[in-house]
């Protein structure tokens, strides 16, 4: 129990505190009129080569308006989004093509803006742009933006994206919650991504940044980021895995933290001592500033051989008001409230759609995760994805309807409208590089089993975009509502698996998305609209 003079203490303090954080209440879903790296919902995006170091390593790479992560992109519930992306590219040791995907964005009726190259629409060639325009109705929550060409993101191009609620239900957990507390967790590479997406196999990141920072080994002492918290207060933390192949267990050394929101969707609360953060995946989380004035060490441990958090590689550090500026010296733990999918359960609206048993839905799906090497592919059903040699929005709007019509042939699954479609992902053989985080564009869904629990749960499962595939024998499996018309990529968020194939389309509703999406033809694969327009944008742009 605190005493009074520490309550007392805490009361004062958070009251002043809050004070002080009013003034960026205004800012919250608008550009920040002093900082160029926090955008509004409208936006322009400028893709261009850069070379920076942010774990000390000088290297050439593929950046958002030249910083890394990319700005955070910020809105309000049910603001419109209207984001120009201009290709300025020219380093050709890396991808010269682009396009922009909004993660967890579910596009309804605006599927041609999903930023999907050779899905939704053609890569935007350099000296060229595009413009997105979506309106995600009901959304709000934590989500990102990462380019969806090759394997790009991994040179760069990836950042948050956030949606905030005034009206949120658990707004009353928290104090703080803006642009200091989202938290980005990233692998980085200091070999382009095209000689790396070469490799079939496990391709090691040469260090973990947080926020844009980190350390390797044998490197400079490079300064790591600091995440500043005032005592008493309690912060919502946005938790994002910009991962490119690096799954992280995020920890707070002597702090606990309570999940409220999974992928954009709010959870009953559930308190744990570390996070398994897949990329792709996101989670807010609650921590209370309540441990003695000092550092301690927030550590995301990747999920590969060899690790280490020597020499502070993996880690940023939460800093107390008035503690000094240097490294923690905290030991991590302790560990006693273990992460437990199972236990997430949506705050809103819980339940899965159809039938409360598995294989009683209107569409039975079983993927089979399969590996064929040499050449080294993964496969869905027998078949490795390959890019088609048009998008496959742009085929359905030529006229194709069925599968057989549809390239590239037997990775496209065309799914009837208002039906509930159930996935059941498995695995044959022996597994490489999992597990698998397995993300359907367009859609949340719930998880109706989860990996490393055998017993289905249709009554309350968690919802979300981003799951585990888990191992052999788990069976993970999903229920979701074909209530959005279009072809929507389901794949392996581990892009160098995406690279390698690990990809099928679900083409949903095809009929209805041909008459919803006529109107975007010209968007898609239009090659008009030079980087000398960049202030007179009218409508119809992309290269």
């Amino acid at each position: 129990m605190l005493s009074f003079s520490t309550s007392t203490f805490c009361l004062l303090q958070t009251s002043y505190a809050l004070s002080l954080l009013s003034r960026f209440d205004s800012n919250i879903g608008r550009q920040h009129p002093t900082k160029p790296d926090i955008l509004g919902p409208v936006a322009k995006l400028h893709i261009r080569n850069e070379v920076i170091a942010p774990d000390g390593f000088r290297r050439s790479a593929t950046l958002a308006n030249g910083v890394y992560p990319g700005p955070l992109i910020r809105a309000q519930k049910n603001d419109q989004f209207v984001i120009q992306v201009f290709n300025r590219l020219t380093d050709d040791t890396m991808p010269l093509d682009t396009s922009i995907h909004w993660h967890g964005i579910s596009q309804s009726k605006s599927n041609w803006a999903d930023g999907v190259a050779y899905v939704t629409q053609c890569p935007i060639h350099p000296h060229k742009a595009f413009e997105h325009r979506f309106t995600p109705i009901g959304q709000t929550g934590t989500y990102w933006y990462h380019s969806h060409y090759s394997t790009q993101y991994c040179d760069g191009l990836r950042g948050p994206l956030v949606i905030y609620d005034p009206a949120d239900p658990l707004a009353h957990m928290y104090d703080v919650d803006d642009e200091s507390t989202v938290i980005t967790l990233s692998d980085w590479y200091h070999t382009p991504s095209i000689q790396l997406g070469a490799i079939f196999g496990e391709v090691a990141a040469n260090s973990t940044l947080i926020n844009g920072r980190g350390r390797y080994s044998g490197g400079p002492l490079q300064p790591l980021t600091v995440i500043d918290v005032t005592p008493c207060l309690r912060y919502r933390f946005r938790v994002i895995g910009l991962s490119c192949f690096s799954s992280f267990n995020f920890t707070i050394d002597g702090h606990r933290m309570t999940v409220i929101e999974v992928d954009g969707n709010e959870v009953l609360p559930v308190e744990v001592d570390s996070l398994p953060v897949l990329p792709g995946q996101r989670y807010s989380v609650v921590v209370t500033a309540n441990q003695p004035v000092a550092n301690y060490w927030i550590r995301a441990f990747p999920r590969q051989p060899n690790e280490t958090f020597a020499g502070g590689q993996n880690m940023a550090i939460l800093r107390y008001a008035g503690a000094p500026d240097q490294d923690p010296t905290s030991a991590p733990g302790p560990y006693e409230l273990f992460f437990d999918e199972s236990t997430l359960h949506p705050l809103i609206d819980p339940g899965a759609p159809g039938i409360p048993e598995i294989g009683k839905a209107d569409v039975n799906l079983n993927l089979v995760l399969g590996f064929l090497y040499p050449p080294g592919l993964f496969l869905m059903n027998n078949v490795s994805w390959t890019s088609p040699p048009m998008p496959v929005l742009l085929q359905i709007l030529s006229g194709a309807r069925h599968p057989s019509e549809l390239l590239p042939n037997g990775t496209v699954y065309e799914l009837p409208p208002n039906k509930v479609v159930e996935i059941v992902f498995s695995i044959a053989g022996i597994d490489h590089g999992g597990p698998h985080p397995m993300h359907l564009h367009g859609h949340t869904f719930d998880v109706v089993q989860v990996a490393g629990n055998s017993t289905p749960n249709f009554i309350n499962p968690v919802r979300r975009d981003v799951v585990s595939m888990g191992a052999h024998d788990d069976n993970v499996t999903i229920r979701f509502t074909t209530d959005n018309p279009g072809p929507w990529l389901l794949h392996c968020h581990m892009d160098w698996h995406l690279n390698h194939g690990f990809a099928v389309v679900m083409a949903e509703a095809p009929r209805e998305a041909a008459s919803q999406e006529a109107a975007v033809i010209p968007r898609m694969c239009f090659f008009g609209t030079p980087l000398s327009l960049r202030g007179s944008f009218n409508h119809v742009y992309q290269s």
